[in-house]
């Protein structure tokens, strides 16, 4: 079992460094995830890594099938996620080449996306005050400044639908209501990790002011891919570092994320939802 997991975004699409690399085709109930996992060994711990858009970027952040991506994470045994995503500061003091963890989302996605495994016939309401795990994300944060980076702990990202980036209007609304970062991906994977009862982390590297900083340019796919091969190396460095500090027992909440989730009459929950969801809610069905 791959108990650590790691999502890669824009910019990121393979893992340098992992070794005895084996690729795997997980088969989900809800269809192919972005692509094969890889799994294999980074700095002596094995982990397993996911491109999220798909090698070569070929999947647009509405389209991505995020239930599959955190389905076959769960069912190779991961039990924490490591995201990794560039996004847009919309605030001065978060500045391009600056990490930010944060531990709050808004989402303005148009829910075209599927964010809930909990559907069809079992209804589940999770806990969701605090969206990422802090355990994992302070974890992250002492690497990031172990290795004199500059890293901010907290802080609210502001899930916008894509695939365009954001007019001044709404980047200068988002600013106004207090928001920190802006990115197109992060808030699906973190309600499903959740259901999935998976630690979840996201580790933001600032690349552009998206289009609301007068002295700067507004954001591109070329600023994008400009920043983060910049800050790849800062990024493996810090997965380094934090892969070696994660305890291997888990004594946060998202363990135990479902226990008193699940309102639906378990004589009434359809047999193939059962049979589906085996390996997230089989055992409260007991």
């Amino acid at each position: 079992m791959v108990k650590i997991g790691i999502i890669g975004g824009s910019g990121l699409y393979k893992i340098e460094g992992i070794k005895n690399i084996k690729e795997e085709a997980v088969v989900t109930p809800f269809g192919k995830p972005s692509d094969k996992i890889i799994t294999g060994d980074l700095f002596g711990i094995e982990v397993a890594f996911l491109p999220r858009h798909g090698i070569g970027h070929r999947i647009s952040p509405s389209e991505i099938n995020y239930r599959a991506n955190i389905f076959a994470m769960k069912k190779i045994g991961v039990e924490r996620i490591i995201s990794l995503s560039a996004c847009g500061s919309l605030k001065k003091e978060l500045k391009p080449m600056d990490f930010v963890l944060p531990d709050q989302f808004v989402d303005r996605t148009n829910q075209a996306r599927k964010t809930t495994f909990l559907c069809d016939g079992i209804v589940g309401h999770i806990s969701f005050a605090h969206p990422t795990c802090l355990d994992l994300s302070r974890i992250l944060y002492n690497s990031a400044k172990s290795l004199g980076l500059n890293v901010h702990m907290g802080g609210t990202y502001l899930n916008m639908e894509g695939p365009a980036f954001s007019t001044k209007a709404e980047s200068n609304l988002y600013r106004s209501w207090g928001m920190d970062i802006i990115g197109m991906t992060n808030m699906a994977e973190a309600r499903l990790a959740r259901e999935a009862e998976i630690c979840y982390s996201t580790l933001t590297a600032v690349t552009d002011y998206d289009c609301w900083h007068e002295g700067d340019e507004s954001v591109s796919v070329n600023i994008i891919i400009e920043y983060m091969n910049k800050n790849v190396e800062n990024i493996k460095r810090i997965i380094k570092e934090t892969i070696a500090h994660i305890p291997k027992e888990r004594k946060c909440p998202c363990k135990d994320a479902l226990k008193y989730a699940l309102i639906t009459s378990r004589d009434v929950i359809p047999d193939k939802i059962k049979k589906d969801l085996n390996i997230i809610v089989g055992k409260y069905l007991k």
